[in-house]
C-alpha cells in the first residue's frame, strides 16, 4: 500500500470540477504490481463516478488489482449505481480508502459492502489531504 496511489487519486480529483456539482470530486486508481493501471475521476452530475470511469478504463483481469479511492464508494442508487456492489462485481480484492463519506445515506455503508463481499479495505490513507480538499465540498451531494 503507498500513500503516493492516493495522493495521485486526489491530484486527478481535482479535474473533475467544477462539473462533478453538487458531487463531490473524487478521484480513484487502479494499481497492479505496484503500477497504476487505470485512472478515473467524478463525472458531471448524471455521469460515471470516479470508480466506475477507472474500472471502464482498465481491460485486463483484475485479480491482484487494487483500487485507490478519495471517498468511500456510494452504496446507494441515485442518478448512477451504487459503486460500491460495482466495485464488488469486478472481482477486486483490495480497496484503499482516504476517507469515509459523511453523507448518512453512504457514511459506512459502502465500507460495509465491499467487506461483507470479503474485500479487505483500508480506511484513512492520505485521509488529513484528502479531507481537507473535499471539505468545501462534503454534504452538498
Amino acid at each position: 500500500m503507498s500513500n503516493s496511489f492516493m495522493l495521485r487519486a486526489l491530484e486527478i480529483s481535482q479535474q473533475a470540477l467544477p462539473k462533478c456539482r453538487p458531487n463531490p470530486p473524487v478521484g480513484c486508481v487502479l494499481v497492479k504490481d505496484n503500477v497504476i493501471v487505470a485512472e478515473g475521476y467524478t463525472q458531471a452530475i448524471g455521469g460515471n463516478h470516479a470508480e466506475v470511469e477507472a474500472l471502464n478504463a482498465y481491460q485486463g483481469s483484475f485479480d491482484g488489482v487494487t483500487a485507490y479511492v478519495t471517498l468511500e464508494p456510494c452504496s446507494f442508487v441515485g442518478r448512477t449505481p451504487a459503486c460500491a456492489k460495482t466495485l464488488v462485481s469486478t472481482g477486486i480484492q483490495h480497496v484503499v480508502v482516504a476517507m469515509l463519506d459523511p453523507d448518512p445515506r453512504n457514511s459506512g455503508k459502502g465500507i460495509a459492502i465491499l467487506e461483507d463481499a470479503g474485500i479487505k479495505v483500508d480506511i484513512g490513507v492520505e485521509g488529513d489531504a484528502v479531507s481537507q480538499f473535499l471539505t468545501p465540498y462534503l454534504g452538498q451531494s
